[in-house]
C-alpha cells in the first residue's frame, strides 16, 4: 500500500489552478501584483505583503515570489528596504499606469480596431458603461 501526504493546505487558494504556460509563473505573478499596484492595492509609500505570505496565498515557492517582487524592482514600482520588506515606491501607480496605456494603444488596440471591423462593429454597438 503506497500512501502520499500533501503539504498543500486543504484550504488552499484557487489561484494555484489559474497559472498558465504562456509566460513563467514568475511572470504571472509580477502581472497580477502589477495589476494589484495599478488598482492602489497597495497605496505608494505602503509595505507589499511578505514573501511568505505571497507564497502561501498563492501556493508557489517563495523562490518564485522573490523572483517576481525582483522583476518588479527592476521597473522601478518597488523598492526593498533592507529589514522592513518591499514597499511601493513614489509614483509607481502613474509610471504603471503609463506603460499599460502605451502597450494598449500600440498592441491591443490595433487588434481589437481590426476584429471590430470584421464583425461590422461601430461605435454606436458599444456600451460603454455596461459591467
Amino acid at each position: 500500500m503506497v500512501c502520499y501526504i500533501s503539504n498543500t493546505p486543504a484550504t488552499a487558494s484557487t489561484d494555484m489552478q489559474t497559472w498558465n504556460d504562456s509566460a513563467p509563473i514568475y511572470q504571472q505573478l509580477a502581472d497580477r501584483l502589477a495589476v494589484q499596484l495599478l488598482d492602489g492595492s497597495p497605496p505608494e509609500g505602503e509595505a507589499l505583503p511578505s514573501v511568505r505570505h505571497l507564497a502561501s496565498q498563492y501556493v508557489i515557492n517563495p523562490l518564485t515570489v522573490t523572483r517576481a517582487l525582483q522583476a518588479l524592482v527592476d521597473t522601478d514600482l518597488i523598492e526593498s528596504r533592507r529589514g522592513l520588506g518591499m514597499f511601493v515606491r513614489s509614483g509607481a501607480r502613474e509610471r504603471l499606469l503609463q506603460a499599460k496605456r502605451e502597450q494598449f494603444l500600440h498592441t491591443e488596440w490595433p487588434q481589437l480596431r481590426d476584429k471590430l471591423r470584421r464583425l461590422g462593429l461601430s461605435a454606436q454597438d458599444l456600451n460603454w458603461e455596461a459591467k
